[in-house]
């Protein structure tokens, strides 16, 4: 269900959020926590980390801000308008995978 929010991630605001399970589903995350996140943040996670890493340690809004490559991109989406559609890339080591 999307509602109009503010990322926990980036901290965009008014923004349209959809629930994302910190700790995926398929690892029983089913009933446990979850975050806000705007579209292009949970594409943007989607495409940087395995389910597999999310449930292992990237399972809590900081560490995920805390990675590299996410801190990156976080500074640069703050930037950018909320109503701006934003594309994602898959990241190049999930590429080779």
């Amino acid at each position: 269900m999307a509602v109009e929010n503010t990322c926990d991630l980036c901290g965009r605001t008014p923004i349209t959020t959809t629930v994302h399970h910190l700790i995926p589903k398929q690892y029983g995350g089913a009933a446990g926590p979850t975050a806000m996140l705007c579209s292009a943040c949970h594409r943007q996670l989607h495409a940087l980390f395995t389910n597999e890493e999310l449930a292992g340690f990237y399972h809590t809004v900081e560490r995920l801000a805390d990675h590299p490559d996410m801190g990156k991109y976080l500074r640069w989406v703050k930037k950018q308008d909320p109503e701006k559609r934003i594309t994602t890339r898959k990241a190049n080591r999930r590429r080779r995978r």
